[in-house]
């Protein structure tokens, strides 16, 4: 379980970072990503990534990684990496947001390798417990 811990932890701290770097630089932000037309938009994906990591980040902290968690974790991940890759090669948004898809892609490798170690039995706990909240 500690491997399914970290790989949701190293989720929550990137998302948490990507998140919120469009608030401390508009200006940073574009001269990675682009100029942008809806800065709204930006916003709004900004909060939720940030939302999605600070509640993937608590979780595994505090050692309450449920099935669910884990679905919206990896959900997001595919999700992102999805559209990074669809409307970068359409050339919606800048090529550089395929280095946000590689990380996506990296996170899920991550999360694929922690939950089929866990299963396995090199977890720390059995499967029945893994799910229960600990306090």
């Amino acid at each position: 379980m500690e491997a399914v811990r970290k790989s949701l932890l190293a989720q929550g701290g990137y998302y948490i970072g990507t998140g919120v770097a469009p608030f401390i630089s508009r200006r940073a932000f574009e001269a990675v990503t682009g100029p942008k037309k809806e800065w709204w938009l930006v916003e709004t994906v900004g909060l939720l990534v940030t939302a999605v990591g600070a509640g993937v980040a608590t979780a595994a902290a505090r050692d309450r990684v449920t099935p669910e968690i884990t679905i919206v974790a990896a959900g997001c991940a595919g999700g992102l990496a999805a559209i990074d890759i669809v409307y970068a090669a359409r050339g919606r948004i800048s090529p550089a947001y395929l280095a946000d898809a590689a990380a996506q892609i990296a996170l899920l490798a991550a999360h694929a390798n922690a939950s089929r170690r866990h299963r396995h039995g090199s977890g720390n706990r059995s499967d029945a417990s893994s799910t229960e909240p600990t306090g």
